[in-house]
């Protein structure tokens, strides 16, 4: 394909867009849903490495077919890059199609893409395709059972996860959302990951807090041991003396004045450098 045929392609897969009913929008819930699944893949595949391409919302036109926009797509064996120059998906192009796609519903057409995109999407000869269905918390997981299959198999849920062979995750309904599994670990996005690692330093603010607090009721119970000894043996401490009992800080200090009054004869051999 020439530039000028490149050219050509994407102003007629953005014209063909235009229309403002292919470009409504289901709203924010949709929106988050979309941005959440698509964080948490990025940032799991980012992690471990692996090579398969994620887009949220990117033009697809395989050839002979009028063009259409995933929620989410994802490649395998293409490289994510850090700044994607791509405005289409052309099949032409890159020499290969989707390995799955993932629709969210919320408002939309659940003809479109319970009914429509299973038809559709088996016919491109796309592996995988799930739906998750926002408004009545489920997930729909359809599979083609073979390269020349003609028509999908509906993904059997185990314990409630359909299971991607593409993603190499399980995907459910959890606390209200869409949630990825990893064998029995759960994926986090990034907002997860901010809420988990603020919860963490709060704890150890608390800890440490905690530990200031025992230090210092450690420290507190030395003074009144030093002085109920002084006091238990005759020797009660005039101001000057209790004034430096009570503003001493060091605990080995404190420890070791206290020792010496329980065996020492004098205060100053108590208080002695």
């Amino acid at each position: 394909m020439t530039p000028a045929e490149r050219e050509r392609l994407l102003v007629g897969i953005l014209e063909s867009l235009s229309d403002p009913r292919s470009a409504m929008a289901e709203g924010r819930p949709h929106q988050k849903a979309n941005g959440r699944a698509i964080d948490m893949l990025t940032l799991h595949f980012g992690s471990t490495g692996r090579v398969i391409y994620l887009a949220e919302e990117l033009a697809v036109l395989y050839p002979g077919e009028d063009v259409f926009v995933p929620d989410i797509l994802a490649v395998l064996d293409v490289p994510q890059p850090e700044d994607d120059p791509r405005m289409a998906w052309v099949v032409a192009e890159e020499g290969r199609g989707l390995s799955l796609v993932l629709e969210v519903l919320h408002q939309g057409d659940r003809n479109k893409d319970l009914v429509a995109n299973v038809e559709r999407y088996a016919r491109l000869r796309i592996p995988e395709y799930f739906v998750y269905d926002r408004l009545r918390q489920q997930v729909h997981g359809y599979r083609l059972p073979g390269p020349d299959a003609p028509r999908y198999q509906r993904i059997v849920p185990q314990m409630g996860r359909y299971s991607s062979a593409v993603l190499g995750l399980d995907l459910a309904v959890s606390g209200g959302k869409l949630q990825f599994f990893y064998g029995m670990a759960e994926l986090f996005g990034s907002a997860d990951l901010i809420d988990r690692l603020q919860g963490m330093m709060s704890d150890l603010e608390t800890r440490a807090e905690q530990a200031q607090a025992q230090a210092e009721q450690a420290m507190l119970g030395l003074r009144e041991a030093l002085l109920a000894a002084l006091e238990m043996r005759g020797r009660p401490c005039p101001e000057p003396v209790r004034a430096r009992v009570l503003s001493c800080q060091e605990p080995a200090t404190l420890h070791r004045w206290l020792m010496r009054a329980m065996s020492e004869s004098s205060l100053d051999d108590v208080f002695a450098e």
